[in-house]
């Protein structure tokens, strides 16, 4: 292998290791306590060709359904008794926001459904609905036993949009 394969080999497990918080145990004892961030890294809009008609606006050019996020602090928080939302949204909307909260997922809820069930290969899928938020949006968490995790939010004002991310434990107060 070239120096060149060597470097792009590094960069490519050493940036995607980066982006995993948890580890198996600390995955399984974050989901069992219901306390945990999800963090976005990209958001992948339902309708790909409508945002990379706006993309290919915008310097450099940028295209592919995938929109980065890294290091913008978009995340939702989940504790036993709130889900706290502050994302991004990309897509077509079918009404009109009538605040600047509305233009993502900026959310608090008190009241939701919350349920979770394993999968073989050793993950979680989360599915949670909110009863308190205008649009009543459904999160569906699909969480790899690693933390690497996929966000899919349903609302009934708004596109389906995904968002590709990590989980990360919450701090506990001594």
């Amino acid at each position: 292998m070239n120096k060149i394969g060597k470097l792009a080999w590094v960069l490519f497990f050493g940036i995607g290791n980066t982006f995993a918080q948890t580890n198996k145990a600390t995955t399984a004892r974050i989901m069992a306590a219901k306390n945990y961030t999800f963090v976005a890294n990209s958001a992948n809009p339902l309708n790909s060709a409508d945002v990379n008609n706006i993309l290919r606006q915008m310097p450099g050019n940028a295209n592919g359904g995938s929109i980065n996020l890294s290091g913008s602090n978009y995340d939702v928080q989940i504790t036993p008794d709130s889900i706290v939302a502050y994302l991004p949204y990309y897509g077509r909307a079918f009404a009109a926001p009538t605040s600047a909260d509305e233009n993502g997922y900026k959310f608090k809820s008190k009241t939701f459904t919350y349920s979770a069930t394993t999968t073989k290969k050793g993950g979680w899928e989360i599915l949670m609905q909110t009863k308190d938020v205008k649009d009543s949006p459904k999160l569906s968490l699909s969480i790899s036993e690693n933390g690497y995790a996929t966000l899919n939010i349903i609302s009934n004002n708004k596109q389906a949009i995904s968002y590709n991310g990590y989980l990360k434990a919450e701090q506990t107060e001594n």
